[in-house]
């Protein structure tokens, strides 16, 4: 399941909901009323703005002219109006003899060029993403688990930081700042003891 929820700081706030969480309940079915543990894994990931064309520095380009093969009549192979275009922090090479003007082969170049850049970042943040996503889900194994919601008791456990609250009932009608607000500031806690530590 994908849900999307937006707000302001709605990021920072939900962002310690990633990992496992475990459903322990009885349920009707059940005739010896034993308690059944259900898990599931939660990742929580900003969403990121779409890549525009990238902004490209004429210094990390090298262009060189040539003259252009292939079909084209007497036009071809009399100027220099093929364009190769590299762009040197990334290695990409573009090559365009298209047209018959070198400036008409240079502007189609540089958004293909540009068009290339921003498909390798496109690429480079979804690999990215994807190890953020496998990172905030954890292994998924049942022991492997942020939160504890037990229906039997009325209880709730926050593992991570030994929080346990009997309030089940108001976590299932969606007051769940008595959940968040804990693990938030015992990460704060955590950030400055770091920032003492360096000082």
């Amino acid at each position: 399941m994908i849900a999307k929820i937006s707000g302001d700081g709605v990021y920072g706030r939900l962002k310690f909901e990633s990992g496992g969480h475990r459903v322990q309940r009885v349920p009707a079915t059940e005739s010896q009323g034993r308690i059944h543990t259900s898990a599931c894994t939660v990742a929580v990931m900003p969403e990121l703005p779409e890549a525009e064309m990238p902004d490209i520095n004429p210094a990390d380009l090298r262009i060189d002219t040539f003259r252009s093969s292939g079909a084209g009549g007497q036009h071809v192979n009399t100027t220099d109006s093929a364009i190769r275009i590299t762009h040197l922090p990334t290695g990409i090479v573009v090559e365009c003899q298209d047209e018959r003007s070198q400036h008409k082969n240079k502007a189609k170049a540089l958004s293909v060029l540009g068009a290339r850049i921003r498909a390798a970042e496109v690429a480079k943040r979804q690999q990215a993403e994807a190890s953020t996503r496998r990172n905030l889900l954890g292994s998924g194994d049942r022991s492997d688990r942020n939160r504890t919601y037990n229906f039997p008791q009325g209880r709730v456990t926050d593992h991570r930081i030994n929080l346990t609250l009997y309030r089940l009932d108001e976590a299932m009608e969606g007051k769940l700042d008595m959940l968040i607000e804990p693990i938030v500031q015992e990460h704060q806690a955590d950030q400055l003891a770091a920032l003492s530590e360096q000082e």
